[in-house]
């Protein structure tokens, strides 16, 4: 389920398939709402008008939007995913905001594709959907075990690091513009040995503060960003 007009409009432009487009009878009056519902229907978009405060019963956000939508949406096999570039694997990320801010980021910067494994949490809890930003419909999205994934990827002979806090070389070391998968850990707990040892090399980012470790939403954008600048062949910002 999708909620407010931004994700629905994203959903669209990526030709999702939306089921259906759910309105608070009294938002359409609202010029965004109904140039939306406009555009759904000429879309074959089956459009309901609901009465006062049905919608705000299924939305999740604290002050809900006044239009909802359901949306049929597959994720990819490992088969179906891009071997070249850099895959973001997230291993038992459990913060929904995290997760939703990584799409967002490998979308901006090029990722070819996102992994998530473990017991990460559901990349289409509502508050992964809104952090994403409409990314999640942009970017490739696959939902296995990081077993399966390793494997299916060292079969292609694409190199895979695991992030760690300390001690491992610097990720700007790292040949980021080949195929590699860059495995990042649980917020609290990172990635056990167990996958630190599965992986080909690990790669940390520096810090110089006293923090123990970085946000995993933060340190995967830093990595997809330097991804993409050494793919370009800059070094700067």
């Amino acid at each position: 389920m999708l909620e407010g007009p931004d994700l629905i409009v994203a959903a669209l432009d990526a030709d999702v398939e939306v089921e259906a487009l759910y309105v608070d009878r009294r938002a359409l009056d609202d010029a965004t709402v109904v140039s939306l519902c406009d555009r759904a229907s000429s879309a074959g978009v089956r459009v309901f008008s609901l009465d006062e405060g049905v919608v705000a019963k299924v939305a999740t956000a604290q002050h809900p939007q006044p239009v909802v939508a359901s949306v049929h949406f597959v994720v990819a096999d490992l088969a179906q995913l891009p071997t070249t570039g850099l895959v973001l694997v997230l291993d038992n990320v459990r913060d929904p905001g995290n997760v939703g801010t990584i799409i967002r980021s490998a979308d901006a910067a090029g990722t070819s594709a996102v992994v998530l494994t473990g017991d990460c949490v559901d990349p289409f809890n509502p508050k992964a959907l809104r952090a994403s930003a409409g990314s999640i419909f942009h970017v490739p999205l696959a939902v296995t075990s990081l077993e399966a994934t390793l494997s299916h990827f060292a079969r292609w002979g694409v190199r895979s690091y695991a992030t760690v806090p300390r001690d491992a070389p610097s990720f700007r070391q790292a040949d980021l513009t080949r195929g590699c998968l860059v495995v990042i850990g649980n917020e609290s707990a990172g990635l056990d040995e167990a996958t630190r040892a599965r992986c080909d090399a690990a790669i940390t980012i520096e810090m110089v503060g006293r923090s123990e470790s970085l946000n995993a939403g933060v340190a995967a954008s830093l990595i997809a960003f330097e991804a993409l600048h050494q793919r370009r062949g800059t070094t700067d910002g």
